[in-house]
């Protein structure tokens, strides 16, 4: 039952973190309803004007159930038609109201007083200001209203109620001083106030259709055609859409590759920017796996297709794009909960202010005037952009650097991590075998011991013989050809080059030739030995003009007159990177913590080399999670990076779950955050836009909430006795100003160095990326 009570509280902390962020959801549905009752009143009405006739009606059906299938192809087109649907709708009432309003001023006695103006006047120019601020009110308030009432049905007042509330006492305020003549009309201000309202939203629509515009861009990538090779050698134009496993296509230069496959004909570079974020292209041959909208370079190649539609990578970090654009940001629903706690103090502070003002003077339109400044002031527009805009340029700006994040609120907390766990093979070292060490007898070089390990190793595909021709080539070494290869079950190989027989193998070899060890490999195999390495000799035989006698055969013994000339030592290579990683994470104060499932021995070594603090060895795939449990037991926040297969209950555990690796696996459900290249500096990445990130949120709270705090009191009028009094059309104009602060203050989050210091035998590994 203890083994379960951390889970069950985590899975309570995520519950919270959902109703926290319900008030949220609720409210962005309610006003997107209502933004699309608006666009969908807009098109009956077109609609409506150009239909007359049956054969049109007609016609106007069939055209319907084309857009139907618009939308079945693919719903990203319409989701992101839908925000930009709502962008138009209120940038034409933005426009329009705007254009309407400038009879309004031009004829505002108080403006033409301020400004030292005058315009012409003629019979009935006294009902320009309440005519058209009527009209005004009509086209561009009218949406507000309608957008306040679910929230007021819903009883959770919000943005939209604020609004609604300020405009609407600003209206009847300037109805009544028509028939109630006052010392001055809100005429001018009611219609400035909607323009900025209209403007402010038009601002955040824009905002959220470019945010919903990745999806649009990311499905731009996909060619809506493809070259089909059929059986008979010829190419054939079909959709990309009719492509199936096992198809093989053509990719001409500068195409874009139609679906995932493999390559089986051709050589090209690819660009793969769009997808994993690696600027350089990538080479490509026979075998190598290619991603569907990346782009061929200058080769052609035929690829056979692997996957299609859903199934594709492409597809995998869309449905990521998705999750992350719907998700919601802890801080944005404080953010909202703070604009429905506004609107309450909005409500208190208008009321002290109608009655201290009362009790003070009488009760005029000064009093009203008061109130209605108060209610404007308050208008949450820069509280309600505080959090989008810097979501909006976060997942962009990760997105750009290869990190696709699935959990807005794990991207969160990602700043306040203390400690990462990192899975040892793949992650921190390469997860191969590599040669990190060789010792040779006198007159025999390290590059000659190579050129015949590795032509001794030519034909094996045994990990050991990768690494050695794979350090062989390095160093530029063509190794010569060998013959009469076989495998020494047990002990190693042998081969014959050049006339002689050489061995490859462990110390089991050199117990079958019956070779001493010199005192000089005698010592670097021991060194190795202590730092968990595996050590391969090299055994050179005797010139002669006829192979040897088999080593492998049950008749007899091999020949024993060889000499051992080299030793080297095998080990898992750790990554360049993972140095500089460590360090950095050190630098940010975070405990760096190593996960595998090798010897304690390997383990310790690898841990002493990079400078990791706790090491977890010899543990199990499926003991992995009690690990990251043992760092929580500690109230430590954590986080867990590995590769997302056999690392998926550490990473479901940990606080934040990262998984790492290439970018034809990214759909990995078990993590919050990944990371489409295999580069574990992406995680030191991640945590510095983090903490950016959530460093731009809470100036723009500031700023946002800052402003009320001394704007409503001088709109109530504490300063009055001095002479300082706050207008609406001032408080309209002020609330105007703090938004486009909150909006350049996010924009900031762009210039955020992303970039990690390189070591200095690396190349910069992933230069950072803006956001779009």
């Amino acid at each position: 039952m203890d083994d379960h009570a951390p889970d069950d509280g985590d899975h309570s902390h995520r519950r919270d973190d959902a109703d926290a962020a319900e008030g949220l959801d609720d409210e962005s549905r309610v006003e997107q309803s209502m933004l699309e009752d608006e666009a969908d009143a807009d098109e009956a009405a077109e609609v409506e004007d150009q239909v007359g006739h049956e054969t049109s009606h007609a016609h106007g059906q069939h055209d319907g159930h084309g857009d139907s299938g618009d939308h079945g192809n693919g719903s990203h087109d319409g989701h992101g038609g839908m925000h930009e649907g709502h962008e138009q709708m209120f940038r034409r009432r933005f426009f329009i109201s705007t254009l309407l309003s400038i009879p309004v001023l031009l004829y505002s006695p108080t403006l033409q007083e301020w400004l030292n103006f005058s315009v012409p006047s003629f019979p009935g120019s006294a009902w320009i200001n309440p005519v058209f601020a009527v009209v005004v009110f009509a086209i561009g308030g009218v949406p507000f209203l309608r957008m306040a009432a679910p929230e007021l049905r819903d009883r959770s007042p919000g943005m939209m109620t604020l609004i609604s509330m300020a405009i609407t006492v600003a209206f009847v305020y300037s109805l009544a001083s028509v028939v109630y003549p006052t010392q001055s009309a809100f005429f001018w201000e009611l219609v400035t106030l909607i323009d900025i309202m209209l403007l402010g939203h038009w601002i955040e629509m824009r905002s959220v259709r470019r945010a919903s515009s990745a999806l649009d861009e990311l499905a731009k990538l996909m060619p809506d055609t493809a070259e089909r090779i059929t059986e008979s050698g010829e190419t054939e134009e079909v959709p990309v859409s009719d492509l199936t496993e096992d198809d093989l296509v053509l990719v001409r230069p500068g195409a874009s590759v139609p679906a995932d496959g493999v390559v089986e004909e051709g050589d090209s570079d690819v660009n793969e920017s769009m997808i994993t974020g690696e600027s350089r292209p990538v080479s490509k041959e026979p075998g190598d796996e290619v991603i569907g909208g990346t782009v061929n370079g200058d080769g052609s190649l035929r690829v056979r297709i692997d996957a299609t539609g859903e199934e594709t990578a492409l597809a995998g970090i869309m449905r990521l794009v998705e999750e992350a654009q719907s998700g919601t940001s802890r801080t944005q629903a404080l953010a909202d909960r703070a604009a429905g706690w506004l609107f309450y103090v909005a409500l208190g502070a208008a009321v002290v202010t109608g009655i201290a003002w009362t009790v003070a003077t009488t009760f005029d339109a000064t009093v009203v005037e008061r109130v209605v400044t108060v209610l404007v002031i308050a208008c949450p527009h820069a509280l309600g952009l505080a959090i989008p805009l810097v979501v909006a340029i976060n997942t962009s700006l990760a997105a750009r650097n290869g990190m696709l994040v699935r959990d807005r609120i794990a991207m969160e907390e990602a700043r306040n991590l203390d400690a990462i766990v990192f899975d040892k093979t793949g992650t921190l070292t390469e997860g191969e075998h590599g040669v990190v060490g060789t010792a040779t007898v006198d007159g025999v070089s390290d590059d000659e011991a190579l050129e015949l390990a590795a032509a001794v190793e030519g034909d094996s595909e045994h990990m050991i013989a990768r690494a050695i021709r794979e350090a062989a080539a390095e160093r530029g070494i063509d190794a010569p050809d060998a013959d009469d290869f076989e495998a020494m079950k047990g002990r190693g190989v042998r081969a014959t080059v050049e006339g002689r027989a050489v061995y490859v193998g462990g110390p089991n070899l050199l117990d079958y030739l019956e070779q001493d060890v010199p005192d000089e490999l005698q010592a670097f195999a021991d060194e190795a030995g202590d730092d968990a390495q595996t050590v391969v000799y090299l055994v050179r035989g005797a010139e002669r003009s006829e192979a040897p006698e088999r080593a492998s055969g049950d008749d007899g013994p091999a020949s024993r007159d060889g000499e051992l000339i080299a030793a080297f030592a095998m080990a898992d290579v750790i990554r360049e990177e993972s140095y500089r990683v460590v360090d950095a994470l050190h630098e940010l104060g975070i405990e760096v913590a190593m996960l595998t499932g090798d010897s304690r021995d390997v383990a310790n070594a690898v841990a002493d080399e990079l400078g990791i603090d706790t090491v977890f060895a010899e543990v199990l795939p499926e003991d992995k999670d009690e690990k990251v449990q043992e760092l929580q037991n500690q109230d430590k926040l954590v986080a867990m990076v590995g590769d997302g297969v056999n690392d998926a209950p550490a990473l479901t555990r940990a606080d934040v779950g990262i998984a790492i690796g290439s970018g034809t696996d990214v759909a990995v459900q078990s993590a919050d955050v990944i990371l489409v290249q295999n580069n574990p500096m992406d995680v030191v990445r991640l945590v510095t836009l983090s903490k950016a990130s959530y460093r731009k949120m809470q100036e723009n709270i500031l700023w946002a909430a800052g402003y009320n705090v001394f704007a409503i009191p001088l709109a109530a009028g504490v300063l009055a006795p001095i002479g300082i009094l706050l207008s609406p059309a001032v408080g309209a104009l002020l609330m105007s100003l703090s938004t486009v602060i909150v909006a350049i203050n996010a924009q900031l989050l762009r210039r955020v160095d992303l970039s990690v210091p390189s070591l200095p035998s690396m190349a910069n590994s992933g230069e950072p990326r803006p956001a779009d």
